[in-house]
């Protein structure tokens, strides 16, 4: 499926869109190839390929969950204007 130029004008009107009639020429030839390749994809044979929900359908590697940075919690709160408990105390921004 082809557009013509006049295609392309009544989508653009649809969409609200302001387009040029220098850019309509290389915007009609740019949605033919977006078509054309859309055409060739659905040319390919899918019987017996189930749909995935997901393009990736692996398990993801995951690293070791462990500790790999020394706690600075006392060295960080050290210069905080106020801890109470471990948390970092701050003034009440609303009422």
């Amino acid at each position: 499926m082809a557009l013509e130029r006049s295609d392309v004008e009544k989508i653009a009107h649809l969409a609200c869109l302001g387009l040029n009639d220098a850019d309509l020429p290389h915007i009609t030839s740019a949605l033919n190839s977006i078509l054309a390749l859309v055409d060739e994809m659905q040319a390919v044979n899918t019987d017996g390929i189930e749909p995935l929900a997901h393009p990736l359908e692996a398990s993801q590697r995951l690293r070791a969950d462990v500790v790999t940075e020394t706690n600075h919690r006392e060295a960080y709160q050290s210069i905080a204007p106020a801890v109470e408990n471990g948390l970092y105390l701050v003034p009440k921004v609303i009422d």
